[in-house]
């Protein structure tokens, strides 16, 4: 031996410096005694920006977001006990989202656990089920190894949330890093390789296809980055697409083989198309889980008689709930173009193979316009309703075309979807899947974050702000220029609906004394209006917040009775209870 020690370093510093080589840029979440370490850390790593949140949930939310807008691994942080609970639900999300977030706790001192010490909590099983990884690490020699496995494991095969719980003392210790470890400090090292598919799966699905006479394309959240090559094959094939409520916002509404949206608040075009067997031969299901918003309650007749073919990251969603003839496990991107090359090599070969096919799909094709015209929203008076569908319709004329909607849960949610435009490519995001409420606010933040250029709105309602509406705040003390659009009806406006159709009454604790949120919020210090009819609505209101360089916040106050287009999640539900 030569004698010769490794470099001395606190552990919280390796992890830093680790982060900080690999391109991390924000560090969402809030301080506190038993992560103090890291965050002491961050005075003299100004490449790292704390991002201090009202509340941990949000902080995930903002994490989650920007994983997805940044394509990189981001991180979030809480202190034992109650923090890493607070980010429970937010991994949740990030898990059913596939996005690589590092979820890093406190832990107390190790020489004090199972002593009752003050936010004593072990972390470790409760992060488990909902990431891909979860570990508390005692030995402050194991720290960066530790965090570079997790963060390996986020970003690798299918990427997810990874959770690492760090003891207060494990955090302060010095530690002798090995070459091999410091290794880890001198060059990136997160980068994903990607899922290439069986090239013998792929010859098949292209026999398949060529052999079809029709067929349609269902398309998820999972085409995000691969649109342009969804488009080429459904040209290719003369396939009508339908898209999920999730990949709302991936595929332009004008193209001529879009059909609409299936699943949670679709159109009924699309629920026609698949009622009636149109395309009864195939279905190519790109980038679904096939879940319940996306399957209009797992509708049987998605794949009834049709040849299924899927593709996808996740084995995991093969088989689950529908069979599948030919699953194609790979980076969906990858996929499509070797079937497309496939295709193409065929057709260059034998010209003539789909020209029957083409034909009749192109009878199948022809424009269904519910999905893509947009509704005129004045009556035969010359009035405008001032309800919520038109309210979203009008905001959306005022704003910039390239404006990225941050969309949170509530009745209005499903106006959104039915009604809205897709007039920019990635223009919303919409957490229909996991549905938790106020994750639209924190992620408007996110994504602001990550895509500074890129106007954003977030649409929320009453019930989410008052979870996640302080974090208008965070948006001033970090000078992110975001409008916040409140549809303010007193009551949790889903719930109430939900129960009207359901069970033909509701709870009087459904609704709650109306409040000025737009007075909230301009208490502190962030301006704002209420909009309680059109005739507040003045044409430079929206242009006026828009142009002021930090949050606004836009309050419409209305209740709107009409039955939200939410009508089979009720259908759903009423078949319990009988």
């Amino acid at each position: 031996m030569n004698g010769k020690r490794g470099k001395i370093v606190k552990a919280a510093r390796s992890i830093l410096e680790f982060l900080k080589i690999n391109g991390v840029r924000y560090m969402f979440g809030i301080p506190a005694g038993s992560v103090n370490a890291i965050f002491d850390e961050l005075y003299e790593m100004t490449e790292i920006t704390p991002v201090v949140t009202k509340h941990e949930g949000a902080a995930s939310y903002m994490a989650a977001a920007y994983a997805k807008y940044s394509s990189q691994l981001s991180v979030v942080i809480g202190c034992s006990g109650p923090g890493g609970t607070n980010l429970v639900t937010g991994a949740a999300n990030a898990l059913r989202e596939h996005l690589p977030v590092l979820f890093l706790t406190g832990a107390v001192p190790v020489n004090t656990m199972g002593l009752n010490a003050s936010q004593e909590l072990d972390a470790s099983p409760i992060f488990a089920p909902v990431t891909k990884y979860s570990v508390i690490v005692k030995d402050a020699s194991s720290v960066l190894a530790e965090v570079n496995k997790a963060c390996q494991i986020a970003i690798s095969g299918v990427p997810g949330p990874v959770h690492v719980a760090l003891p207060i003392d494990v955090q302060h210790a010095q530690t002798e890093l090995t070459a091999e470890l410091q290794s880890l400090l001198s060059m990136k090292t997160l980068t994903r390789t990607p899922m290439e598919p069986d090239q013998q799966m792929i010859d098949h699905v292209v026999a398949a296809l060529l052999e079809r006479k029709d067929g349609c394309i269902l398309a998820g959240q999972g085409v995000r980055g691969s649109v342009d090559q969804l488009l080429e094959l459904a040209d290719l094939l003369h396939w009508p697409i339908l898209v999920t409520p999730q990949a709302k916002g991936y595929l332009p509404d004008d193209h001529p083989l879009l059909v609409g949206i299936f699943g949670f608040a679709g159109h009924t075009a699309a629920s026609d198309f698949i009622a009636n067997e149109q395309g009864k031969e195939a279905i190519l299901i790109v980038g679904s889980s096939l879940g319940e918003t996306a399957t209009s309650n797992y509708n049987a007749k998605l794949v009834h008689e049709r040849l299924a073919i899927q593709l996808d990251f996740d084995e995991t969603v093969f088989n689950r709930k529908y069979a599948v003839d030919f699953p194609v496990l790979g980076d969906i991107s990858i996929s499509l173009s070797r079937i497309i090359d496939g295709l193409k090599k065929r057709l260059k070969e034998t010209p003539q193979v789909l020209s029957v096919a083409v034909a009749e799909a192109a009878v199948a094709a022809e424009r269904l316009t519910e999905a893509a015209t947009p509704t005129n929203i004045e009556q035969a008076d010359g009035t405008t309703p001032f309800f919520t569908k038109q309210v979203l319709q009008r905001l959306q004329q005022e704003l910039p075309e390239q404006t990225r909607y941050t969309i949170d849960i509530g009745e209005f949610m499903s106006y959104v979807i039915h009604d809205m435009r897709t007039v920019s490519e990635d223009s919303y995001s919409i957490n229909v899947h996991f549905g938790a409420m106020g994750s639209g606010i924190g992620s408007a933040i996110g994504s602001k974050l990550a895509e500074p250029d890129r106007p954003v709105v977030c649409i929320t309602g009453d019930g989410c702000f008052f979870m996640h509406g302080m974090e208008i705040l965070t948006a001033k003390e970090y000078g992110l220029p975001i409008l916040f659009v409140v549809m303010n009806n007193a009551r949790l406006g889903m719930v109430y609906h939900g129960h009207s159709l359901q069970f033909k009454r509701t709870h009087s604790s459904f609704e709650q004394t109306e409040t000025n949120i737009s007075q909230m919020a301009q208490a502190m210090g962030i301006p704002g209006c209420r909009i309680s009819s059109f005739a507040d609505w003045q044409p430079d209101t929206i242009s006026k917040l828009l142009a002021y360089g930090g949050p606004a916040i836009v309050e419409i106050a209305l209740v709107d009775n009409n039955t939200p287009p939410m009508g089979d999640r009720v259908k759903f539900l009423s078949s319990f209870g009988k």
